[in-house]
């Protein structure tokens, strides 16, 4: 008779269901999401009239659609934007202000574990529950580009706004930049920064769901994450450093 194979049984990791992404900060990430892929498409084709129509463009108005449609999605992708701001200080600790610049002493201390966790020299990133600080800092130069594509974009549509309309004054901001030709060229490098960054933001996200096994893709959907409930205490407002006293 065969000596039975001892199995080895392993406890399943016990983990906290937290709340973490509030409704405002997942309406906003898509609506961001969906008019910058808008933005882009429509973006592409006023610099660059791809689609050629047989006919005079007073019946086909291509350009025309083009750029009402850019128009829209601007208006979606600037009040996305100052909602997520105005979030940073009204919403909970996971997505407030402090939590894309390090301020308090835990997300200092988590900079360098999270950097070597990125130079593969650590197997497990350090416990943040939502943004950790390089992440929060990537965001911070993210929300940087996305004024910068309103700026730039807003002085481009006043040159163009009717007379009167105070879109127009935003026009007077292009000397600053060098004129309306290098707001648009900035406007286009903006655009390609972003995506540049979508693409790493989607590796990423997969990247940390698949180690982390914390439901992290699927928190944008439904706000909850699962957390080991040791992570809790390093990832708040409170960290407790090797002389076991409270850093704020």
């Amino acid at each position: 008779m065969s000596t039975p194979t001892a199995v080895a049984v392993l406890a399943p990791r016990q983990t906290v269901h937290v709340y973490v992404w509030e409704i405002p900060v997942r309406v906003t990430h898509w609506l961001i999401f969906l008019s910058i892929s808008v933005l882009s498409v429509t973006g592409l084709y006023i610099g660059y009239p791809f689609i050629a129509v047989a006919a005079p463009a007073g019946r086909h108005f291509v350009m025309g659609w083009m750029k009402v449609i850019h128009f829209w999605a601007a208006y979606v992708f600037i009040g996305s934007v100052l909602v997520r701001v105005i979030w940073m200080f009204t919403g909970n600790k996971y997505a407030r202000w402090d939590k894309f610049i390090p301020v308090h002493r835990s997300r200092i201390h988590g900079i360098w574990p999270t950097i070597k966790f990125y130079l593969f020299a650590l197997r497990k990133p350090p416990g943040f529950v939502g943004h950790n600080p390089i992440a929060g800092l990537a965001y911070t130069l993210v929300f940087g580009l996305y004024f910068l594509a309103i700026a730039t974009g807003l002085m481009m549509h006043g040159a163009s706004a009717d007379v009167g309309s105070p879109l127009r004054w935003f026009t007077s901001l292009a000397p600053l930049v060098g004129g309306l030709q290098v707001a648009r060229w900035i406007h286009h490098v903006v655009m390609w920064l972003l995506l540049g960054f979508a693409v790493h933001h989607v590796y990423s996200g997969v990247l940390m769901s698949t180690i982390e096994a914390n439901a992290t893709m699927e928190s944008i959907f439904s706000g909850y994450k699962f957390v080991p409930p040791e992570d809790l205490e390093y990832s708040g407002y409170r960290f407790i450093n090797r002389r076991g006293q409270v850093d704020e």
